[in-house]
């Protein structure tokens, strides 16, 4: 049974960014528990920014989980991604995914690399970019093993990412990995940018998806675009997936309503 989530955003520069809840993780768990959601989602500017004891006691009295952690803050406050010329840099993005990724195993949630994929520019190339990303991914996978979660990796769409971003070309890369624990993010907005059908991409993908962000066309809460989630619904049926679908939206028109709105559209489709 796929279950359903909605994002907290702690990350005070990412204000305006596509998180339904912001600042304050107790009152959006007490409304995601009012309104029926199975879980949150967090992205916090640091590992530190997590705090694990707290987060536990709170989801236990809420009746929640935490379906999985965020690392883009490492991007949108430092800067690094995995994919820079200098080995520092990219020595410190994979120092603060593994942060936290230790972090997030704490409360049984995986870690997701989104933005600090990066991409390749400059005197990078796509082939030593992507050498590099897979470098990462083993490493990082390896050590999410250890500690007893899944790795997350997210394909972009075009605009933020020219690494990977459609299904076929990130299950072929998926495939040259040595590490078995890294698993992909459905993300519904940056298909519907890139898969000429969403339900054929969630095909490809199948097996090897762990998370879904439940969104719509234009990272409205779902039901607000133009997104035919009939099919969408019907293709996570058919390839077995009973993860989270979580809410990574703009809190339109407000985080209220987005919440609303969002639970109502899982119910309606994926529940």
């Amino acid at each position: 049974m796929i279950k359903s989530a909605v994002t907290i955003s702690l990350v005070k520069e990412a204000e305006g960014g596509p998180f339904v809840f912001w600042h304050d993780l107790a009152a959006g768990c007490v409304k995601a528990a009012k309104l029926g959601y199975d879980a949150v989602e967090v992205f916090a500017p640091n590992a530190d920014a997590i705090p694990v004891a707290d987060l536990k006691a709170l989801t236990a009295e809420c009746g929640l989980k935490v379906a999985a952690v965020g690392t883009g803050g490492g991007w949108v406050i430092h800067k690094w991604h995995l994919c820079q010329p200098d080995a520092a840099s990219r020595d410190n993005a994979k120092n603060f995914i593994r942060s936290i990724i230790n972090a997030g195993a704490q409360l049984g949630a995986p870690a997701i690399i989104g933005s600090m994929q990066g991409r390749f520019e400059g005197e990078v190339s796509k082939e030593q970019a992507l050498c590099w990303l897979r470098e990462a991914l083993d490493e990082l996978g390896e050590h999410a093993k250890l500690v007893g979660v899944p790795l997350i990796y997210e394909p972009l769409n075009r605009y933020e990412s020219n690494l990977l971003n459609r299904a076929d070309e990130t299950v072929a890369f998926l495939g040259t990995l040595d590490t078995d624990n890294v698993v992909i993010l459905a993300d519904l907005f940056h298909m519907n940018i890139e898969e000429a059908n969403i339900a054929e991409g969630l095909s490809t993908y199948g097996s090897h998806i762990g998370h879904v962000h439940f969104v719509d066309s234009n990272r409205r809460p779902a039901g607000c675009g133009h997104m035919d989630y009939t099919p969408i619904a019907a293709a996570l049926k058919t390839i077995g997936y009973d993860k989270y679908a979580s809410a990574e939206a703009f809190p339109w028109p407000n985080s209220d309503a987005a919440a609303k709105a969002t639970i109502g559209a899982f119910n309606q489709h994926l529940a």
